[in-house]
């Protein structure tokens, strides 16, 4: 009950991490639980693991432990697409260094502001979850880990399929036992894109229905403009809750900036 009436006066409930967009929090509730397994899909190129990415920013810039764990970037690599977000920058002028002095100095305070307040960025390879189960288990203070992308803990020993089913069913136990919210980013192998409608569906993921079946939410990305982008909005993007186990389902409206790899609420712009 003191829980309840905390949330009525407006407290985060303590298990729970904002995303720190406002549109996907109020859709989930005030964000992701603890013991949760979260699943975030799209077509490549949808901009997936940067959401992800920025959801970990945006969860330690509150307070909040958070981890990035990447199959298929070093932490360098994804260090770059931090400072690319946070300073809105390309990410190909951070390579090349060419920045001109306000751009170098925005690209500076954003550093400055990260030493403060960012997630935990490591990389795992392939292996299953074990190893990076124990990472986990490591890590202090951690309220929301992110992995990047659940196709990289498939080994290639047997079936793929029933590797990556096993493997969700590993990743929810892990939230669990952590009391973590755990978000896993996945490609979607059944998704065509000839089909009248490409939005994700649940059976887009694979896995032999282990994400539909076991996931607490599902969010699926979608962005127009990479099937028809003769008539779309460029950087329009929907977030569709396909699943919500304690919630409801819906869709909201992000933009993508995509020169900077960066989304934004359409309805809470950060400005």
């Amino acid at each position: 009950m003191r829980r309840i009436d905390a949330a009525a006066d407006g407290e985060p409930a303590p298990d729970t991490v904002g995303t720190g967009f406002p549109s996907i929090d109020r859709l989930l509730g005030g964000g992701v639980r603890g013991g949760d397994l979260v699943v975030l899909g799209g077509d490549v190129g949808s901009g997936k693991s940067a959401l992800a990415l920025a959801i970990a920013l945006r969860a330690a810039q509150e307070g909040r432990g958070a981890a990035f764990l990447s199959g298929e970037m070093t932490a360098e690599r994804t260090l770059e697409r931090v400072l690319a977000i946070e300073g809105r920058v390309r990410l190909d002028d951070i390579r090349r260094g060419a920045l001109d002095e306000p751009t170098r100095a925005g690209v500076g305070a954003a550093a400055l502001r990260l030493r403060a307040a960012a997630p935990a960025i490591d990389r795992f390879g392939a292996g299953g979850v074990e190893p990076l189960a124990e990472t986990l288990r490591r890590a202090l203070d951690v309220r929301l880990a992110i992995v990047d992308p659940l196709q990289a803990l498939a080994s290639g020993a047997r079936d793929r399929d029933e590797e990556l089913a096993t493997a969700v069913l590993r990743l929810k136990s892990l939230a669990i036992e952590l009391g973590i919210a755990l978000l896993v980013t996945a490609h979607l192998p059944a998704l065509s894109r000839g089909r009248p409608d490409p939005r994700p569906t649940l059976d887009d993921f694979g896995a032999l229905g282990a994400v539909k079946e076991h996931a607490d939410v599902v969010l699926g990305l979608f962005r127009e403009e990479l099937y028809q982008p003769e008539r779309a909005n460029e950087g329009a993007t929907e977030v569709h809750a396909l699943k919500n186990r304690n919630g409801a389902t819906g869709y909201v409206d992000l933009y993508f900036y995509k020169q900077w790899l960066r989304f934004e609420d359409v309805l809470d712009p950060d400005g």
